[in-house]
Parts: C-alpha cells; sequence; structure tokens
C-alpha cells in the first residue's frame, strides 16, 4: 500500500515550516490530477460560514488547518499506525462555495463530494460550519442506496428545526435535516457530549422520538468515556457510520477558536482518546467542523483540530 508518492516529506528533510501548506503535508491533487483516482482518503475543505447563527469565521478554518497540520508526523506514538503508509490519502483542495448564496455554495459542495465518491475515494471534509456535513451525507446516501449510522462529537445535537420559523438551514439542523432525507439511520446513531443553556428541549425529543441515543455531557462524565465510546460501538455495530466531529465537542479552555463555545467539556486528551476508541468501525467518511481562526489564541484550537483529524485518519484504517 505504501507509495512514496503519497508520503508526506518529513521535517528532518523539510523544516515543516517550509514549504506550501497542504493538509499534513500531503500532496495536493486538482480535479485534472492524473493520480486523484487512486487516492483513498481525500481530505478537502468546505471554507463557508453562510449558516452560522451568531459568531461567524469558520470559514477561514480549511486555511488554518492546512498551516497547523503541518505539524503532523507520520507515526501515531498511541497506536503505533502509520496512517500515510497504510492508505494512500492526498488534498483534494477546497470547493468553491459562494458566501452569498446557500443553493450555489451547497450544490457546488454536494457537486463535488459526488465526484470524490464516483472515484472511490472516502471523504474527509473540514469545515466551515456544520451545515456543511449535510451536503456529505446526501452524497453518500445517494452513492450508498442506503441510510447509515453516524458518531457526532459535539456539544450541541444540530436537531432544531430551521430558525426563524422559515425554511433556510443553519448550523443548528444538519443531522435534523438528514434523518428527514433518509441519509441517517437514527436507531444507529449517537450524539456524544451534549451540554450548555437550550431555548427548549425540542431538539432532544426530537431525537429521541426517533430512535437517537444522545448522551449529555453529565452522563459522559458520570459513565467515563471508556464507557461511552463502548456504548457509541454497540450502537452503531457493524453497520457503516459517517464520523462528524465539532471542535466545540472540546472544552474552550482547550478550543476556545470556534463560533459557539460551551463550557465543561471534554479535555485534549479524553477528545482524542474518543477518537481512538472508534478504530474497527465501518467508517464511511468522517469531518472536522467549526474551527473559527478569529476567536483563537496563539493558533491553539487549529493545532488541537489538526491532531484530531490525524486521530481520525488513523481510526479509519482497519483494525
Amino acid at each position: 500500500m505504501s507509495d512514496p508518492f503519497f508520503q508526506p516529506p518529513s521535517g528532518t528533510d523539510l523544516p515543516r515550516y517550509a514549504g506550501v501548506p497542504s493538509f499534513m503535508r500531503l500532496p495536493y491533487l486538482p480535479p485534472d490530477h492524473p493520480r486523484r483516482a487512486e487516492v483513498d482518503i481525500g481530505i478537502f475543505g468546505l471554507p463557508w460560514d453562510g449558516a452560522t447563527s451568531n459568531r461567524p469565521g469558520a470559514r477561514h478554518g480549511p486555511r488554518a488547518l492546512r498551516d497547523a497540520s503541518t505539524m503532523i508526523r507520520a507515526g501515531n506514538r498511541a497506536t503505533g499506525q502509520f496512517p500515510f503508509e497504510a492508505a494512500r490519502i492526498a488534498d483534494l483542495g477546497d470547493v468553491a462555495m459562494s458566501p452569498v448564496d446557500q443553493d450555489a455554495a451547497l450544490a457546488n459542495a454536494q457537486g463535488f463530494v459526488r465526484d470524490v465518491l464516483a472515484q472511490g475515494t472516502r471523504p474527509f471534509m473540514v469545515g466551515g460550519d456544520h451545515l456543511c456535513t449535510l451536503t456529505v451525507l446526501r452524497e453518500l446516501r445517494a452513492a450508498r442506496g442506503a441510510a447509515f449510522g453516524l458518531v457526532l462529537l459535539d456539544s450541541h445535537t444540530d436537531l432544531y428545526p430551521a430558525y426563524f420559523g422559515g425554511k433556510t438551514l443553519t448550523h443548528g439542523n444538519p443531522f435534523r435535516q438528514a434523518i428527514e432525507e433518509g441519509c441517517l439511520d437514527p436507531t444507529a446513531c449517537v450524539m456524544i457530549g451534549m451540554r450548555g443553556t437550550s431555548y427548549n428541549d425540542e431538539d432532544f425529543q426530537y431525537g429521541r422520538d426517533r430512535g437517537v441515543r444522545i448522551m449529555p455531557i453529565e452522563e459522559c462524565f458520570d459513565l467515563g468515556w471508556p464507557m461511552v465510546m463502548q456504548i457509541a460501538r454497540e450502537i452503531v455495530g457493524a453497520r457503516p457510520a459517517y464520523v462528524s466531529f465539532d471542535i466545540d465537542f472540546i472544552d474552550p479552555a482547550y478550543a476556545p477558536g470556534t463560533g459557539t463555545p460551551e463550557v465543561g467539556g471534554a479535555t485534549s486528551y479524553q477528545a482524542l482518546s474518543c477518537v481512538r476508541a472508534l478504530r474497527g468501525l465501518d467508517i464511511i467518511g468522517a469531518d472536522l467542523v467549526e474551527v473559527s481562526p478569529p476567536f483563537d489564541t496563539g493558533g491553539i484550537t487549529a493545532w488541537l483540530g489538526a491532531s484530531v483529524m490525524f486521530e481520525l485518519l488513523c481510526a479509519m484504517q482497519p483494525a
């Protein structure tokens, strides 16, 4: 499986602060590149936050994460994995998404994801706000012809109806919409880490009524993270599943650079451990969303996000 073309340069050969930044210094393959069809896992950016309800800035997430991810080395010391040797992984670039036209932005993203899936590549999306995830879920559903499961690590369920009584989608309702459209099998969905104040209980009630397992942060700390992830694995089982990681799953003491922070979350180490526990699931795609550089402090959120991305790539490898 190891192919020198898909290996990022070592920091002992080219300093990590040098060169044009790509995700984890992997090769950048534009749509017309002759080797693009060989990619097993394609990382791409959706630099868009047009569905943000309060503090924008996640549109700048992919660029910040590319830069921060140049710090990533080849090996995972905790798991012994070398993901860039186990799979052909590449940076597929960013999607051109209109900052003023939601319909056009989402359509462009879906077309891009459709092409990625048509080449047999597993998608790894980097946002952008959380509505970006819906574009990937829609195209996975279309390609697979069946609904699938979800593991969501987040401080919010994103199961709310459209805001202000309208029909425009926001980053607060991608998973409600995905369930309504038949992308997700709610009985194979688990949502972990929910916390913070709320307008009402409508999102929790919607999920429970449909069989979604919601694990608020209080339950997570009461049970302990190993048990939480064991429950998540049991819920998904052998079914294919998508993994979505909102950076606000992590406490803002460790990840301040996000638009909707909620105190009382997981630590950096706990978050990485949760992702590692997903290895062995049938992960058909993944994402890391809601990193907002304007609210970051010294780049610590982007660096933590890049570290989560690396763990997700490792989790996507066979056990």
